[in-house]
């Protein structure tokens, strides 16, 4: 029985014990949700996300039958709890990486194409190497290459502040050949991708911190990016709760797929399973004053596409009747990290703050891990997750993250244990993104704040505008 299926079964106990009084079901309980997304429960979602990657080339990716059947998977399961199920499709472009290679000075070079780049043809190039200096926003603007001869070359850049795409514009802009973007630490740069229209500009791929200086020492290169891109389609799975006002929509989101290197447990098999876990113990038609619409979003590490084809797809009206956006990527990292989006801008790290309501939805959070004993961190609104779109709408959002490929410090260390200066998960976009890489401990915590944040905002939208109040913050008044 779900958990409101089992509060409504109570009321109705109390309802026969007095047989001249009626009273309404139980309203929902945002502590008793978040109880009631179980551990065991999640991990089981997880070995069949898991049975299905491997019954399908080792993927859950864009365009493969295991993004199909994973689709297949979460649908049936919310189908069988009663929810209306839609799985609209939207166009997309898939990107392949035939070869990859690099060589500085004869030597080979680890190499990490980044998503969506075009192609050097299966030959490469061979040109000079121009290394832009490093400064705050390194690589980001186009007067980064003043003074240099980018011409022709395989430009140089740090990682940084900017996404991906913005490097590749001002490379290209400057005439650069090529980019190559040096990672801000020791490993490979992993999972990075330019976005759907990256395939439009000049080829870019990544190295590790520790090649950046060979790299930036010498005078050529020779680069191969033999890539392939098409227009395919794929799908989105959204249901929504048969109750609750639909004037302000509470939207609950993970993303589906995987990459193409790995089953994609933890990135994002455990958000998916958190979030259709929540569903299922919410129920179809629980007793709340907010619909909740979850979603769960393809060709997301293809570029956030899923969910940008959502937004843009809404009308003015449905756009402004979602009250807020709860995003859940990663929630089981080895090495985990107690993470919750900074709505409030109060790192003042990278972006800004998210649109009015996300601080309070950031404070949602903190508080839930505060009452499991937990300290939690924020973290950047960098534009890496499903967030994106709805907050460039002006939607509030917030969520919860364990962490990819960033390394844990001495200080967070000191608070949730675990290895000093090693990425949250080691295993990001990788063959060994398994369940057995999989830290329960950190996943029955991050789950249980899914089922609390859901029954938070299904009950009340304290602290976030709504209607009129949303319009002005938009308009600046």
């Amino acid at each position: 029985m779900t958990l409101s299926g089992i509060m409504i079964a109570a009321a109705a106990l109390g309802i026969a014990a007095c047989s001249n009084t009626s009273a309404p079901p139980a309203p929902l309980d945002a502590p008793a949700l978040a109880d009631a997304v179980q551990l065991d429960a999640v991990v089981g979602h997880l070995q069949e996300l898991e049975r299905i990657a491997t019954e399908n080339g080792g993927n859950r990716a864009l365009g493969t039958t295991g993004y199909d059947a994973s689709v297949d998977y979460v649908a049936g399961k919310l189908r069988e709890a009663g929810f209306d199920v839609r799985t609209p499709e939207f166009d997309v472009t898939s990107f392949d990486v035939n070869d990859a290679s690099l060589t500085v000075d004869g030597a080979p070079v680890e190499l990490r194409v980044l998503g969506m780049s075009p192609s050097t043809g299966p030959d490469g190039i061979t040109a000079r190497v121009v290394r832009v200096p490093a400064d705050d926003t390194p690589g980001c603007e186009v007067t980064d290459y003043d003074g240099l001869d980018a011409a022709g070359a395989i430009a140089v850049v740090d990682r940084g502040v900017c996404p991906f795409s913005a490097k590749q514009k001002a490379a290209a802009e400057r005439g650069a050949a090529a980019l190559l973007v040096v990672n801000n630490e020791p490993g490979p740069l992993a999972g990075g991708t330019l976005g759907e229209d990256g395939d439009e500009l000049i080829p870019a791929a990544g190295v590790s911190g520790n090649d950046g200086a060979a790299l930036a020492a010498a005078e050529t290169a020779t680069l191969v990016v033999d890539t392939t891109i098409e227009d395919i389609r794929s799908r989105n799975v959204i249901a929504q709760t048969a109750t609750g006002g639909t004037d302000d929509v509470v939207v609950v989101g993970a993303h589906l797929d995987s990459v193409p290197e790995g089953p994609g447990i933890n990135d994002n098999g455990s958000g998916v399973a958190a979030v259709l876990e929540t569903a299922l113990q919410l129920g179809s038609g629980p007793t709340i004053t907010n619909a909740v619409r979850f979603a769960f979003w393809g060709a997301e590490e293809t570029g956030l596409v899923g969910s940008t084809r959502y937004v843009e797809s809404l009308s003015d009206d449905e756009r402004d009747s979602i009250a807020l956006y709860l995003n859940f990527d990663m929630l089981g990292s080895p090495n985990p990290g107690y993470l919750v989006y900074d709505g409030d801008d109060s790192d003042a790290v990278g972006a800004g703050p998210g649109p009015e309501g996300s601080a309070g939805i950031e404070q949602t959070f903190r508080s839930f891990f505060e009452s499991r004993g937990v300290a939690a961190d924020g973290t950047d609104f960098d534009g890496r997750s499903d967030y994106g779109p709805f907050v460039e709408a002006g939607i509030p959002a917030g969520g919860v993250f364990s962490g990819a490929d960033e390394r844990k410090s001495a200080d967070q260390a000191g608070k949730w244990g675990g290895e000093v200066d090693t990425a949250f998960d080691p295993n990001y976009h990788s063959p060994q993104d398994t369940l057995g890489n999989i830290d329960r401990d950190a996943l029955a915590v991050t789950a249980a704040s899914v089922g609390y944040g859901v029954g938070t905002y299904a009950q009340s939208l304290d602290g976030v505008p709504t209607g009129d109040a949303r319009d002005r913050e938009r308009s600046g008044n």
